[in-house]
């Protein structure tokens, strides 16, 4: 399997977390925001192989300052085997503009008192 698909295996696991979580893409770009990838860092442990089936684990990690931060685990589905860890940052920024929010979004600070985050 090609290194660079891990990476969006990733991106798979922040649209699940979200989806299942209730705070989607589409709700950021509702509230006049893109929250784009400012870091990413990945381990490769075991390679995965063309055809293979995998398991994303997205674990969201709260923060004080007004970025998003989600570490994953990458496993093989038959053999439950960790292939790969890593990590993601990502800042809120203005839709139109792309300007930095210095602040964490009311929203999403909404979001974080409902999952009981802080």
């Amino acid at each position: 399997m090609w290194h660079g698909h891990y990476i969006r295996y990733f991106e798979d696991g922040r649209e699940a977390f979200g989806n299942e979580h209730g705070v989607a893409y589409m709700d950021f770009y509702r509230h006049g925001l893109a929250v784009p990838i400012v870091s990413v860092h990945c381990d490769f442990k075991k390679p995965l192989k063309f055809g293979d089936s995998m398991i994303v684990e997205t674990i969201y990690h709260d923060s004080p300052a007004a970025k998003i931060m989600f570490d994953y685990k990458v496993f093989q589905k038959k053999t439950q085997d960790l292939v790969a860890t890593g990590s993601t940052v990502q800042v809120f920024v203005d839709a139109k503009t792309f300007q930095l929010q210095l602040t964490i979004p009311e929203f999403f600070e909404e979001w974080k008192e409902r999952m009981r985050v802080k």
